[in-house]
């Protein structure tokens, strides 16, 4: 298996914005953004790994401005880390209003894909090459990104596994919710 530059698999998929897709206010759907993403982040894993690929995680998913019907949106994906079996895809989507040639840039995040094989087990997929700085600021980025988010994880498990619940309410204190557990 050899090693793939980034270009390899950068994608773009742009798609118009039609009124199924919006709410009643005529503002796209988020979960039809992130329907969008995934789908480029699928086609750049799959381009890059050569394998049927399924989503792990999604990081960093703020929706900065809103999206109109009738405006061509733009994902544009391309992989910033690799793992052993698993990719992490940075993605910016970005949408032009075709009449005035305004763009925005309506977000960015990451999507975790693995590679499996055929019968469903991971996959080691081919080594990243970065050719330009901005490849290696990336795969550096994404690389403490998946270390931040294990971090979090651990951390989240270590600290509330052995708290009981009068422990957990007292934590909570001062915010806005009511703690009224009801016991079995």
């Amino acid at each position: 298996m050899s090693a793939k530059t980034v270009d390899a698999s950068r994608t773009v998929i742009t798609e118009l914005m039609i009124p199924s897709f919006a709410n009643f206010s005529g503002k796209v759907h988020g979960g039809t953004l992130l329907s969008l993403m995934d789908k480029v982040a699928y086609v750049c894993a799959a381009k890059h790994s050569g394998a049927y690929c399924v989503t792990v995680s999604v990081d960093g998913v703020e929706f900065r401005e809103p999206v109109e019907v009738g405006e061509l949106v733009s994902l544009s994906a391309s992989i910033n880390y690799v793992g052993n079996s698993s990719m992490i895809i940075g993605i910016r989507v970005e949408s032009l209003k075709p009449k005035t040639g305004e763009t925005k840039h309506t977000n960015s995040c990451y999507f975790t894909m693995v590679a499996k094989n055929e019968d469903g087990t991971l996959m080691t997929v081919p080594e990243l090459i970065l050719e330009t700085h901005l490849d290696v600021r990336r795969f550096h980025d994404a690389k403490k990104l998946k270390e931040k988010r294990r971090d979090i994880m651990d951390m989240l498990h270590r600290e509330f596994k052995d708290m009981t619940d009068e422990q957990l309410a007292a934590d909570l204190e001062g915010n806005r919710c009511i703690v009224e557990i009801v016991e079995d």
